[in-house]
């Protein structure tokens, strides 16, 4: 039962998130071997200015278990 939590700036339309939540689908079940059926995907939109505290200091810099680890830093 995969579940994705993206977060992001505000900015994408409805039709944009509906085709990455499709395209996460699709790679999670050709990848994990699971049915669309048990994936959830959820996005939320998080303010630029909110993004260091609410994001990256609270899931990204202190998260060993990252498979893809982003190209830049919030010092």
């Amino acid at each position: 039962m995969p579940h994705v939590e993206l977060k992001c700036f505000p900015g994408r339309s409805e039709e944009q998130k509906q085709k990455c939540a499709e395209a996460i689908t699709k790679a999670i079940t050709e990848n994990m071997g699971c049915d669309a059926s048990s994936v959830s995907i959820a996005i939320k939109e998080i303010a630029k200015e909110d993004w260091k505290e609410k994001v990256w200091d609270t899931q990204i810099a202190c998260d060993d278990s990252l498979y893809k680890k982003p190209g830049y830093t919030c010092d």
